[in-house]
C-alpha cells in the first residue's frame, strides 16, 4: 500500500498505534466482508467474539474519559483509528460500537441520580440510547425543529414528530430536542431532554430502509410527559450541549473518507496491473494512470486536512473552519474516487464480489447525512467572512 503521509510525521506511538488497528482489521474484519454484503450484517455470535477481541486488544472506549473506563485519546489519534476502521466494509460505517458504546457530550454532561440513572448503564452496556433531533421539516436546518416541550405543574409535556432516528426501536431511552421558547428559536429556545421509550405517549413508526443498508425509524411524541429533572443542562442549552461532538464528527467523516479511498484505490491499482483489454493492461492506459495519479493526490490532501484539523483541536486551538474543511474534501474527494475506482473495476465493480458498490453507497450518503456539504460551505463562508478569512 502507498503510504502518503510518511510516518516521520506522525510520533512513533502514533505509528504503532496505527498498524496494530490496521492488523486488528486485517485479521478480524476483512474476512468477514462478503458475508456481511450477502447477509446484510455480521452474525451475533462472530460479532460478540470479535468485540470481546477489541476489547483484549485495547481497543475499547478510546473516545471515553478515563473515570469511566475509556482511554480519552486526543482526536488525532482517533482519526488514525477512524481511518484504519475504514478499511473494512464488514462493519457499519455509522456504527462503531463494537469498540464501545456511543456516550456523547449529553450523557457526559449528566450529573447526581441523572447520571447514575442513564450514563452508567450505557457505560456498562445495560442499556442504551438514541439522539432524536432531525423532523420531517427540519434536517440540516436544526433551527426549523417544530418538536415543542411545555412546563407542566410536575415537568415537561413534549409533543412532535422526529424522523430517520437511528436505533429508536431498540433504544431505553431517547436524547430529544424539542423548542422550549419559541421567541428565541436556536439562540436558547431549544433544548435536551431524556426520555424513556416506554413512556405513555412515545410511539416508535416503521423503519425506512436506506441505500446505505440501515433502518432509522419515524418517533412520534404525543402528550409525553416526563419530569422536571430530565432536563439535559439549562433550559435553552440543547444546541451548545452537542457542540463538543461537532468537531468530532466532521473528524471522523474525513478520515473515514481517507480509509475508504484507500482501501479502494490498492485495490485497483492491483485490478488494472492484471486486467487485459485490447492486448494490454489497464495500468498501460494513460487514462487509467492519470484517475489513478488524481485519486493519491485526493488522497493525500484530505489526510493533510484531516490530520491537521485534528491536531489543532488536540491542542486547543480554534479549528472549526479547518473541521469543516476536512469533511467537505473528504467525502467530496472520496466519492469521487471510488467513483473511479468503481468504473476502473466495470461490471466487477457492481457485484457483491468487492466492497467498492457498499464504498460508492457509503460515500454518497455522507455528502447528505449529518450536514450536507452544501450547507456546510454556506456556514463555513459565513464564518470566514465573520472573521475577515483565515
Amino acid at each position: 500500500m502507498y503510504e502518503t503521509m510518511s510516518d516521520h510525521n506522525l510520533p512513533e506511538e502514533l505509528v504503532q498505534f496505527r498498524d496494530n488497528v490496521r492488523r486488528f482489521v486485517d485479521r478480524e474484519l476483512r474476512p468477514h466482508e462478503l458475508q456481511v454484503a450477502r447477509e446484510g450484517r455480521l452474525p451475533d455470535n462472530v460479532l460478540d467474539a470479535i468485540t470481546a477481541k477489541a476489547g483484549a486488544a485495547g481497543f475499547w472506549m478510546l473516545d471515553a474519559p478515563e473515570e469511566l473506563g475509556g482511554a480519552d485519546l486526543g482526536l488525532l489519534p482517533l482519526a488514525i483509528f477512524w481511518e484504519e476502521l475504514a478499511r473494512t466494509t464488514a462493519i457499519p460505517s455509522r456504527d462503531h460500537t463494537m469498540f464501545g458504546p456511543n456516550i456523547g457530550s449529553i450523557l457526559l454532561s449528566l450529573e447526581g441520580e441523572m447520571r447514575e440513572r442513564y450514563l452508567m448503564p450505557v457505560v456498562r452496556g445495560e442499556k442504551t440510547a438514541c439522539f432524536a433531533q432531525t423532523e420531517p421539516d427540519a434536517g440540516s436546518d436544526a433551527a426549523a425543529i417544530r418538536t415543542r416541550a411545555v412546563r407542566t405543574a410536575s415537568g415537561w409535556k413534549i409533543n412532535g414528530v422526529k424522523r430517520y432516528i437511528t436505533k429508536a426501536a431498540t433504544a431505553d431511552f431517547a436524547q430529544v430536542m424539542a423548542v422550549t421558547d419559541p421567541e428565541k428559536g436556536a439562540r436558547g429556545g431549544i433544548s435536551c431532554f431524556i426520555v424513556e421509550m416506554n413512556t405513555p405517549g412515545v410511539t416508535v413508526g416503521p423503519a425506512e430502509a436506506t441505500m446505505m443498508g440501515d433502518a432509522p425509524y419515524e418517533l412520534v411524541f404525543e402528550d409525553v410527559e416526563i419530569p422536571a429533572e430530565n432536563l439535559v443542562g439549562a433550559e435553552g442549552y440543547g444546541f451548545n450541549l452537542a457542540q463538543r461532538y461537532l468537531n468530532h464528527g466532521r473528524i471522523r467523516h474525513g478520515a473515514h473518507s481517507c480509509g475508504a479511498m484507500a482501501r479502494c484505490l490498492d485495490m485497483t491499482v492491483a485490478y488494472v496491473k492484471q486486467r487485459k483489454t485490447f492486448g494490454a493492461t489497464l495500468s498501460e492506459r494513460q487514462g487509467v494512470q492519470w484517475m489513478l495519479a488524481d485519486g493519491y493526490t485526493r488522497l493525500h490532501a484530505t489526510r493533510l486536512m484531516v490530520h491537521d484539523a485534528a491536531a489543532k483541536l488536540d491542542r486547543g486551538q480554534d479549528a472549526r473552519v479547518e473541521t469543516f474543511m476536512a469533511k467537505i474534501t473528504g467525502v467530496e474527494n472520496g466519492f469521487k474516487v471510488i467513483d473511479d475506482c468503481l468504473q476502473l473495476h466495470g461490471g466487477m465493480g457492481l457485484t457483491h464480489e468487492t466492497p467498492l458498490e457498499r464504498y460508492w453507497r457509503d460515500l454518497r450518503s455522507f455528502r447528505i447525512t449529518e450536514g450536507p456539504t452544501e450547507v456546510l460551505r454556506t456556514t463555513m463562508a459565513r464564518s470566514i467572512i465573520k472573521n475577515a478569512g483565515l
